[in-house]
């Protein structure tokens, strides 16, 4: 049997699997490699669920360095897909967490998580092109396609990137990739947290090749990435220090395995206006993309931290020993309205992930 005709099985599999769910009531909770099984709330059901296990449907399905396109199935391990491209001199533009070596495409699409490059690059959903999902009616949908065009209406496939699987099952996406710079230097200075975040503002405003940013314990990080010539012109501009070792600062950063993240304490996410002013939820505080992201540490009740930042940003409990029902900030009634309809389009009797994200749906 083909290694095609094998996977073409397994997504029947799937398909079968979901079918019998729908026609049965039971709730699935999809999984595949389960790097990201923390992120997120725990599902609230009043029934068990049984779990999809999609990291057998995996492999590269068409990747054209040319066309800057890769096709996957939802399984294919992150690491695959990161090497496929680097040996080709290219790369997910939007430098996503793995969190653990088992991490997947469908995963990372599910999440939507990006790393430094975020700010600077786009997001994990900026570059999908298609995807091809089973609904919670067990049809194979696709949305679409390998090509970047402006479209009328939805565009669907970007439904899925932070949907965390709770609209259906991701079987394949396509992804738009980008040629990796030509090199790449990190400057570091020493300098405090309001000085930073004003020099970060202003940089935002210049044509600089910067493609990472990080201040935490007076040092601020920034990373350029371009041509030689590019980056002689931006050093001079912005000053600092040539970080050594810099690949594995930033390694250390989109893994969370740097020292600030090395605690048991409950971790929260704060996205914000560049600007804002310093956090004094917390003492110890990450920041990065420019300054609009900002990681910090407290074991202060959820109320007690939006009800602190509810004017500043939206605050995600990203990883808690404990806490797994607050995750989320809440939604507007309007736009939890629209959450609704959308889930009750996809998997109107409500097949998968079940208070993954919100307990409404």
């Amino acid at each position: 049997m083909s290694a095609q005709n094998s996977q073409n099985d397994i997504s029947a599999q799937l398909q079968n699997k979901v079918s019998q769910a729908f026609e049965s009531g039971d709730i699935l909770m999809i999984k595949a490699g389960g790097s990201k099984d923390f992120y997120g709330r725990s599902a609230s059901i009043s029934q068990p669920a049984t779990e999809l296990n999609i990291s057998q449907h995996y492999g590269i399905i068409s990747y054209e360095p040319t066309e800057l396109v890769i096709t996957a199935r939802a399984g294919t391990p992150l690491k695959v897909i990161e090497q496929l491209l680097a040996e080709n001199r290219q790369m997910l533009a939007f430098e996503p967490p793995a969190f653990g070596k088992h991490a997947t495409l469908g995963g990372t699409i599910a999440c939507n998580l990006s790393g430094p490059r975020r700010a600077y690059s786009g997001a994990a959903r900026d570059y999908v092109l298609g995807t091809k999902i089973i609904n919670g009616k067990a049809e194979i949908l696709s949305f679409g396609g390998t090509v970047m065009k402006n479209v009328a209406g939805y565009d669907v496939s970007r439904l899925m990137a932070g949907a965390m699987g709770t609209l259906g099952v991701i079987l394949e996406a396509s992804i738009k990739v980008v040629p990796q710079p030509e090199t790449e230097i990190t400057l570091v200075q020493t300098i405090d947290i309001s000085s930073a975040l004003n020099k970060l503002h202003q940089w935002s405003a210049l044509p600089l090749p910067m493609s990472a940013s990080c201040f935490y314990q007076d040092h601020l990080y920034i990373r350029l990435s371009g041509t030689e010539k590019s980056l002689r012109t931006a050093k001079q501009k912005i000053g600092g220090e040539i970080l050594s070792e810099a690949d594995a600062f930033w390694h250390s950063i989109k893994e969370q395995q740097h020292d600030f993240f090395n605690n048991k304490q409950t971790l929260w996410r704060l996205s914000t206006a560049s600007n804002t002013t310093p956090l004094t939820l917390a003492d110890d505080t990450l920041y990065e993309w420019g300054g609009a992201l900002r990681w910090f540490q407290s074991n202060q009740s959820p109320s007690v931290i939006r009800e602190s930042s509810e004017k500043t940003g939206h605050t995600t409990l990203f990883r808690s020993p404990a806490v797994r029902d607050e995750v989320f900030q809440t939604l507007p009634q309007p736009l939890l309205k629209l959450h609704q309809n959308l889930k009750r389009s996809f998997d109107p009797h409500g097949v998968f992930n079940i208070g993954r994200l919100y307990p409404e749906f």
